[in-house]
């Protein structure tokens, strides 16, 4: 049989990577709005572009086939009909509320006659000045005269981490903790539900459900281990949801074991995979701020459909070399464990790699501090230049989606 998605593990050879290269939607950012779409600063977007496709080249060089975020959606919306919801749904969604507004909005996408053009313009916002005045107004939409755009830009897209989360061959369609985040879900959603090859994948979670859970924080330790960060984003009781879906409510389940990781909730650590990522068998890249005593609960089948929680008294190296088996591992720490290097390169996502295979890594080129102490490790990196993607504070690892492993 052959797998829609497969991910077991964080190291293995990877396979099949899901991006999304920046687009329009960052050159609709401003300083006023920054805060709402949830960005510190504007990145440049040409030589965004730039750094995004030396990513993509680093990873097809390695043997990976990379696909494209709007390529895929834009395949999944070819039948006439399902173009119709989506486009339905995105006005929805995007909190287009008065009618006239709405209908003019439906118009203006329904004339788009490539779906790929379309699914980007969705993804870059629509300005005002795109769509004629309405003469049918409601009060919010008089209140809201002076905000530029009738739908908002996504301009997170390129942290295609977030959105779901490969978890063995099934994914966890995600409820995002922001509004502003939650609607860039809609494209994994469609083509789960409609792309000729991913549909019918199985899910762990749904973005209807209640509590928010983000892919960054969902690591695939081993085949019978996932770890989920408790974090800023992502909620205890999403945790326990993920738990249950995937062990009772799914099919042919690998994992028995849910480690639920509390780190601290700050934008700084944002997700696990933030401040911790594995390099090879045995090695972790980690922040300092979290290698003291941390929360760590072991989540696994109870009675019935209950869960079973058992909070573990061990270091995180104990923790890590126990479930995963080993004898011993390694924690690298950021910025070489100095606190002014390890909160600057931390604040740089020098913690956020992407494994391409065992020991070799995708690294950002300002983290120079930490990827000199990955070097004497022993680890391999492929160096992207990253002036500007990281500005919107996620790094290797955020920018990828696994969607197929070796085992």
């Amino acid at each position: 049989m052959v797998l829609r998605v497969n991910v077991r593990n964080e190291i293995m050879p990877l396979k099949k990577v899901l991006l999304h290269r920046p687009g329009q939607e960052v050159e609709n950012l401003t300083p006023e709005y920054l805060e709402r779409l949830l960005f510190d600063d504007i990145p440049w977007l040409e030589q965004a572009q730039k750094e995004h496709d030396a990513f993509a080249d680093i990873l097809r060089e390695n043997g990976v086939e990379v696909v494209y975020l709007d390529e895929l959606a834009a395949e999944a919306i070819n039948d006439p009909k399902v173009k119709e919801e989506f486009i339905n749904q995105f006005i929805k969604e995007a909190g287009v509320n008065c009618p006239k507004t709405a209908q003019q909005v439906h118009d203006y996408l329904n004339a788009f006659k490539d779906n790929k053009e379309l699914i980007q313009k969705t993804m870059a916002g629509i300005r005002r000045e795109e769509i004629p005045a309405s003469d049918q107004v409601n009060l919010a939409s008089l209140v809201d005269q002076s905000y530029p755009f009738i739908t908002d830009p996504m301009p997170n897209l390129y942290f295609t981490r977030d959105p779901f989360a490969t978890v063995g061959d099934k994914i966890s369609l995600n409820r995002m903790y922001s509004v502003t985040r939650n609607r860039e879900t809609i494209y994994a959603d469609y083509i789960f539900k409609y792309h000729p090859e991913y549909k019918g994948t199985q899910k762990v979670f749904d973005r209807d459900f209640v509590a928010s859970i983000e892919g960054g924080d969902i690591l695939n330790l081993s085949a019978e281990v996932v770890a989920v960060g408790i974090s800023q984003r992502t909620t205890p009781e999403a945790i326990e949801e993920f738990a249950k879906q995937l062990f009772f409510k799914t099919e042919g389940n690998l994992v028995n074991t849910v480690l639920a990781i509390d780190i601290p909730k700050t934008r700084a650590y944002m997700h696990l995979d933030t401040v911790f990522t594995q390099v090879d068998y045995d090695k972790f890249t980690i922040h300092p701020g979290i290698q003291g005593p941390l929360q760590v609960f072991a989540i696994t089948k109870g009675e019935g459909e209950e869960l079973k929680i058992e909070k573990l008294n061990m270091e995180l190296d104990k923790i890590l070399s126990t479930y995963l088996k080993l004898d011993s591992v390694t924690l690298i720490p950021c910025g070489r464990g100095d606190a002014i290097a390890a909160e600057r390169e931390q604040w740089n996502d020098g913690s956020n790699t992407l494994c391409i295979k065992p020991g070799h890594v995708v690294v950002y080129s300002r983290n120079y501090v930490t990827n000199e102490l990955l070097e004497q490790h022993g680890i391999t990196l492929h160096i992207i230049p990253s002036s500007e993607l990281s500005r919107g504070r996620g790094g290797p690892r955020c920018m990828s989606m696994p969607l197929l492993r070796e085992e």
